[in-house]
């Protein structure tokens, strides 16, 4: 069974990067054809795609996200991490992992980690 999950630090301060793991069990990530994502949530902006990484480690960024973003893999763990910096309040949201097929869907989901940036 396909199974991701986020790890991360929980609660950031402002200007702070943030560091998120997302590990995959159940299916290698050098897959062909598949990407993995970070997405995330918030009440105020809704679902948003930060990055992906696909099957031969070409990534991809949000154009709005896209110079404060980095996103990177390790395929000896099967793990991929997000890395942004800069963080501030309005990147509270809660940070999902997600696998994407060749169609372009997200079809597994992690569970997800709240993310808070406060003082």
């Amino acid at each position: 069974q396909i199974q991701l999950q986020e790890s991360g630090p929980g609660p950031v301060k402002p200007s702070q990067a943030l560091s998120l793991t997302c590990t995959v069990s159940g299916f290698s990530i050098t897959t062909n054809y598949f990407h993995w994502n970070w997405i995330r949530h918030s009440p105020e902006k809704g679902l948003e795609w930060i990055a992906n990484i696909d099957y031969r480690g070409t990534t991809a960024y949000s154009p709005s996200l896209g110079a404060r973003t980095s996103i990177s893999r390790d395929t000896s763990k099967n793990q991929f991490t997000l890395r942004l910096t800069t963080m501030t309040p309005e990147d509270t949201a809660v940070y999902y992992c997600a696998r994407g097929t060749p169609t372009s869907e997200f079809d597994f989901w992690g569970r997800g980690t709240q993310v808070t940036v406060s003082s």
